[in-house]
C-alpha cells in the first residue's frame, strides 16, 4: 500500500502527520483485502488569511478510483480531515456493496441462462 501526505503552502507537521496517519487507518483497514497496487494520497491546504482551509483525499487500486475533497470557511482544519475521511469510507463502501450486488447478478443471469 503506497500513502503519501503532502503538504502544501504549508511547512511540514508532525502533528498533523500522525493525526491523518491515524485517520487514514480506517480507510487502509478497509482496503487491507484489496489487490496491490493501492495508492492512497492526501494533500493537506491550509489557508493563512481566513479559516478556509482545503483537504483531498484520493484513493485509487484495482477496484476502486474514488476522490473525496472539501473546502469551508469557518471549520477547524482537523475537522474537515475527519469529514473528507468519513466521506470516502462511505463512498468505498458504497462502491464495493455496488460491485457486490453486480458479482450477485451477472451470476444469476448466468444460470437463467443455462436453463434456457
Amino acid at each position: 500500500m503506497n500513502k503519501r501526505i503532502v503538504f502544501r503552502n504549508m511547512d511540514h507537521s508532525d502533528v498533523m502527520e500522525a493525526y491523518a496517519n491515524e485517520q487514514l487507518k480506517k480507510i487502509e483497514e478497509f482496503l487491507e483485502h484489496d489487490r496491490d497496487p493501492i495508492f492512497i494520497d492526501l494533500y493537506l491546504e491550509p489557508s493563512h488569511v481566513h479559516e478556509h482551509h482545503r483537504v483531498e483525499l484520493h484513493v485509487k487500486s484495482p477496484s476502486y478510483d474514488l476522490n473525496s475533497s472539501y473546502e469551508h470557511e469557518g471549520l477547524g482544519f482537523y475537522d474537515i480531515l475527519d469529514r473528507v475521511i468519513d466521506v470516502m469510507y462511505r463512498e468505498l463502501r458504497e462502491a464495493k456493496r455496488k460491485n457486490h450486488d453486480q458479482e450477485k447478478m451477472r451470476g444469476r443471469h448466468d444460470d437463467i441462462k443455462k436453463e434456457r
